[in-house]
């Protein structure tokens, strides 16, 4: 009987003791807030807005003026370089042409003249036949007929030059994104070259030009990756790269913004110029690697002060962690102690961990409460920065 009653006070003695050391372990974790050491991505970005545009945008005007006679080609059009798409009315240009051809015309009669009279009068001249005067004159008028006949040529030949600008072609393989003129319209060239058409070179090759703020476009460099999304396809995200950071500073309302050239492969046709398009240049990546939360690297725990060990070889031993690096507390088996680790890059929410921690680790981010040496004692009657010694059991 009385070893049946040893027996039974043995058990409740290890059952309370267990229940002690759950109590004490829940309430060691609600005093810490925990992360655990997973793989992730790691991605600083800058955000930005945008236009996209073709690549190469040509405007076609005209060099004269005129009424529009016939134009070929509307909105949309696939056009060559070459292909005749508008024509000018003609019949003052060809006017102007005969006139001018008649002008040459007798320009030339008179430089034969003149020509043939000026050698006449040298002769007579060199012979003392005639006065000084009169090979002056004729010197004079020779010189004179030479001068028209030049300016007569080049008035046919601007003339001739208008007449051919007349007819307006594409300078470009593309297509016409924009058409100002209809058949019957005049247009003056008199002081600048009106647009009558534009029209871009390769709608597949896309590309954006957006605004980078001052604050951001020190981390913007070429060859960057780029995602952007168009509200056209709000579910579809398009890739391109950083191609030129251009040096010229645009000041709106007082905030200074950089062009940013982004190519936009546009294999599909999907993306139209003008689209406004919201930016992701991703600046700094580190793809696959440990990371944890930022807090993890800034947390300190507040503990009591261990008390000093009376027998040197009572002391446990301390992690020890360099001076200047970075430490992360982990949490193991009811303790947590500080581990040296190299840290990589950071987005402010998470940091890549290069070294001192493992997947799967526990990381300790923050405290939920103030530990004073009672509680302390109570949870663990040992400071939870220093390890038990080995053995387990405490002197008394």
């Amino acid at each position: 009987m009385n070893r049946k009653s040893d027996i039974f006070c043995l058990a409740l003695i290890t059952l309370c003791a267990c229940s002690s050391d759950k109590d004490r372990q829940n309430e060691f974790d609600a005093a810490f807030e925990t992360a655990v050491v997973e793989r992730g991505n790691v991605i600083n970005s800058v955000t930005s807005t945008g236009t996209v545009e073709p690549v190469n945008c040509v405007e076609v005007g005209t060099q004269v003026s005129g009424i529009i006679e016939k134009i070929y080609v509307d909105y949309n059009s696939t056009v060559k370089a070459g292909q005749v798409i508008a024509e000018l009315d003609r019949t003052t240009l060809e006017a102007e042409l005969k006139s001018s051809s008649a002008n040459l015309a007798s320009c030339k009669a008179e430089l034969v003249y003149q020509e043939a009279n000026y050698k006449r009068t040298k002769d007579l001249y060199e012979n003392g036949v005639i006065a000084e005067s009169d090979m002056e004159q004729a010197q004079y008028s020779y010189d004179k007929a030479r001068a028209a006949m030049t300016k007569a040529e080049a008035d046919y030949s601007r003339v001739k030059k208008n007449l051919s600008y007349a007819t307006i072609y594409a300078p470009i393989d593309g297509v016409v994104l924009y058409k100002a003129v209809e058949a019957g319209q005049t247009v003056a060239a008199s002081f600048n070259t009106p647009t009558l058409f534009k029209i871009a070179q390769d709608l597949k090759k896309m590309r954006v030009i957006a605004n980078v703020d001052e604050a951001d476009i020190g981390t913007v460099k070429e060859g960057q990756k780029v995602t952007f999304t168009v509200d056209a396809y709000p579910d579809e995200t398009f890739e391109g790269s950083v191609t030129q950071v251009r040096l010229q500073a645009t000041t709106t309302s007082n905030v200074v913004t950089y062009e940013v050239v982004i190519t936009a492969p546009n294999e599909e046709l999907k993306l139209k110029p003008g689209l406004t398009a919201n930016i992701t240049i991703i600046t700094e990546a580190a793809y696959d690697v440990l990371t944890v939360p930022v807090k993890a690297l800034t947390f300190t725990p507040q503990l009591p002060e261990p008390p000093a060990p009376q027998d040197s070889a009572e002391a446990a031993p301390r992690h020890r962690i360099p001076e200047g690096s970075k430490k992360v507390f982990v949490k193991a088996n009811g303790h947590i102690h500080p581990v040296a680790v190299e840290a990589g890059l950071t987005n402010g929410i998470r940091t890549e961990i290069k070294s001192g921690v493992q997947v799967g680790d526990t990381v300790v981010t923050a405290q939920t409460e103030a530990l004073d040496a009672p509680k302390a004692k109570a949870i663990n009657n040992s400071n939870p920065f220093t390890p038990k010694r080995p053995g387990g059991r405490n002197r008394k």
